[in-house]
């Protein structure tokens, strides 16, 4: 009976372990440089974790509303989301006739309702360092961050204006790691956005779940060059959690556990 016991907790322990593979990466830890560094080394240390393998579809978004019909269109309160929350769904709880968009990324949802979305998943969204420590990966490289070549392409995307219909996800820029459209599709939420703002209580995410998130350009650049890096910051620092903008979505991570 025991030895029963014990082979089925390793098939649901291997099961388990497969799932994650077949919908996340797995990203080795180790260092790497911020743009903006509050702490006096100069580099951050990432621990291993795993990410998703694509931004959050509309598919997998109306799963979850209507699992969650609190978090509906028309449902949520306006502390957690604005007026625009899933304004291009044509239903409460689904797309409707769009379904075009169904693998597309899921847009026009709050900082709040991703993190919950990704909790309610067993997962959480992504901190900026563990972002940005993906994102410098390029097509061939894991750290990128003398490629001017690859910081062009970014920001060749980042000038481009947004197309009225969001191309499915899986269908173009894939690092080395594997993880699909981290550029080239839609900007992503993560859990300490704030964090390009300048003071430490920021850094340390104590403010996350109120209103005060505006705040000026941090300064002390560690790479000047990192144009798109500038970007992204400049991004994160006009948001508020309750925002929702029609090309912001976001993707969820997973601890590991030690």
């Amino acid at each position: 009976m025991k030895i029963c016991l014990k082979f089925i907790l390793i098939f649901l322990a291997n099961s388990a372990i497969a799932q994650i593979a077949n919908n996340m990466i797995f990203i080795e830890g180790g260092t790497y440089v911020p743009l903006y560094d509050l702490i006096d080394s100069g580099k951050v240390k990432i621990e291993s974790f795993y990410i998703d393998k694509y931004p959050v579809t509309n598919k997998d978004y109306q799963a979850f509303v209507q699992k969650f019909p609190e978090w509906q269109k028309g449902n949520v309160k306006a502390i957690y989301a604005d007026k625009n929350y899933l304004q291009h769904w044509q239903y409460p709880d689904k797309l409707g006739n769009n379904t075009q968009i169904e693998n597309s990324p899921v847009v026009n949802v709050s900082w709040f309702a991703a993190k919950k979305y990704c909790e309610c998943q067993g997962k959480r969204l992504a901190t900026v360092d563990e972002w940005e420590y993906v994102a410098i990966a390029s097509e061939t490289k894991k750290n990128a961050a003398k490629d001017l070549a690859f910081y062009q392409k970014i920001l060749d995307w980042y000038g481009r204006p947004n197309p009225k219909v969001i191309p499915n996800v899986g269908k173009g820029f894939k690092n080395i790691y594997g993880v699909y459209d981290i550029h080239g599709l839609v900007w992503e939420w993560n859990l300490d956005f704030i964090s390009a703002l300048s003071t430490k209580d920021s850094r340390n995410g104590n403010n996350l779940d109120k209103n005060e998130f505006c705040g000026a350009a941090s300064s002390g650049s560690k790479n000047p060059s990192n144009y798109a890096a500038f970007m992204r910051y400049a991004m994160r620092s006009s948001l508020k959690a309750n925002y929702s903008q029609p090309n912001l979505g976001f993707r969820c991570v997973k601890s590991i556990k030690k």
